[in-house]
């Protein structure tokens, strides 16, 4: 099973089982041998030091030590958590079963991470979004983006969409929200982002409010931070074509409905960010393996499973007449099926 540690507040059973089914949906959509997990820690992590960080990972880690595995159930990080908290996982791990490199992924490079596995949630969206403008004729040079949430995901998007020429119109993230309808200056944003901590102050665009960011004109919305952002409120007020969902679980139901009937087009989150556990997949793979590949060869690897995924996906939704999240559940649910009914265990 694979599926991200989250060291959040809101953090709860019922979020965690949501979170795991999900993930069981999205290895299957984008064809990785995984089932769906998900753990989590009810905290403020930037409320804590690293010294408490570490300790209480250390903690968490030998009370759940015989319940993960390199077989079993691989962690990763996820919202609150990042590569240093994988570090410390793996080695409290070890100390029980001995040094165990895949028991983790999105762990530092110098402790057998991948190259490109931090890029890679933000660089799948940008390979979903390619995949998904292909289909009506369109690149990515000649549309305009909205970015909300400014970390790992949707910098890393942000950075690669504008590598392609595409115009990112407006940011957000905690700390406020920039717009610049010629186009913001992307690399200029995260040296700012990254001097001050804040988008605020940042001279090549205009300060608005955060919330404004969801309704800002534009060809594509990528929401990349909490789930439920999108809902009865402002669905209404949402002016991109596309929705692509880098965020778990973005849009809620009512919102889809309102959305739908105004034509625009959703990108599913089991789909547009399963460029995390791709690549983490691959890193199990090279752990297992011994042998580590170069950064192009991971992007290369991660481009050709999101173009597969999202081929398969419509041709889903072709043969079920339904939009792109019924065709992505119908793909991952049908897989899990399969799959069960071979190992016979079906009612």
């Amino acid at each position: 099973m694979k599926g991200g540690i989250r060291y959040h507040p809101e953090v709860d059973l019922d979020e965690v089982n949501a979170l795991a089914q999900l993930m069981t949906w999205k290895t299957a959509v984008v064809d990785i041998p995984y089932g769906g997990a998900k753990g989590g820690i009810g905290c403020v992590p930037k409320e804590l030091s690293k010294s408490e960080l570490e300790r209480l990972t250390r903690v968490f880690t030998q009370k759940i030590h015989d319940l993960i595995g390199i077989n079993t159930d691989v962690p990763a990080p996820d919202m609150g958590t990042n590569a240093q908290t994988m570090a410390w996982i793996l080695d409290e791990y070890s100390k029980f079963h001995g040094h165990s490199l895949a028991i983790v992924t999105g762990k530092p490079v110098d402790l057998g991470g991948s190259l490109g596995r931090e890029a890679a949630t933000g660089r799948g969206v940008v390979y979903a979004t390619e995949a998904l403008l292909a289909e009506y004729g369109k690149h990515i040079k000649d549309m305009t983006f909205a970015i909300q949430g400014f970390g790992n995901v949707g910098a890393w998007a942000a950075r690669i969409t504008h590598e392609r020429g595409g115009k990112v119109v407006a940011v957000s993230d905690i700390t406020g929200a920039v717009k610049n309808q010629n186009g913001l200056d992307i690399p200029a944003l995260l040296n700012h982002k990254e001097a001050t901590g804040t988008l605020a102050g940042f001279s090549g665009g205009d300060a608005m409010s955060s919330d404004e960011l969801l309704t800002q004109e534009c060809d594509v919305l990528i929401p990349c931070a909490l789930g439920g952002v999108l809902n009865r409120e402002n669905a209404d007020s949402v002016k991109a074509k596309y929705i692509v969902e880098a965020a778990n679980h973005p849009t809620d139901p009512d919102a889809d409905e309102i959305l739908s009937k105004k034509g625009v087009v959703i990108l599913p989150d089991i789909y547009a960010n399963a460029g995390g556990v791709t690549v983490s997949y691959f890193e199990w793979v090279q752990n297992i393996q011994g042998f580590m590949w170069d950064e192009e060869q991971v992007n290369r690897e991660l481009k050709k499973y999101m173009t597969r995924a999202f081929h398969n996906l419509k041709n889903m939704c072709k043969s079920h007449n339904c939009n792109l999240r019924m065709g992505a559940f119908t793909l991952g649910v049908n897989r899990v099926a399969r799959a069960t009914q071979l190992r016979g265990w079906e009612a």
